[in-house]
């Protein structure tokens, strides 16, 4: 179950914190959720994915340029690739496994970024 949100009142540092908008609840559908918690790996994650391979310390092993993942069409970036890092990083993981996903999903091929950084 979900709900709305929106700013409440400022608390004495003057922040305004989300709070749920009162009747706004909804149901979500979805087929799969996967939720992101932590810093360190989660060893189910490994035991209960057939083909996904991890490295020693049980993070998720991907193809560097794309993030693909030892499993065709299973992206990862953030902490379960690279342990705990930056918010900077995790950004730059999400970005590359969205091109990764467009390229997977012949959208646009590697070639379309090298064009469009201008040959390098």
């Amino acid at each position: 179950m979900r709900s709305k949100r929106e700013l409440g009142e400022p608390d004495p540092s003057g922040r305004r914190r989300p709070v749920p908008v009162e009747g706004s609840e909804f149901l979500l559908d979805v087929d799969t959720v996967i939720y992101a918690l932590g810093t360190t790996a989660n060893p189910i994650i490994a035991q209960t994915t057939p083909g996904l391979e991890v490295n020693k310390w049980g993070y998720i092993n991907v193809d560097e340029r794309t993030n693909m993942t030892s499993i065709p069409g299973v992206f990862a970036g953030g902490d379960i690739v690279t342990g705990a890092a930056t918010v900077i990083l995790a950004m730059g993981a999400g970005r590359r496994a969205a091109r990764g996903m467009l390229e997977y999903m012949g959208v646009r091929s590697p070639q379309d970024e090298l064009a469009a950084a201008g040959g390098r």
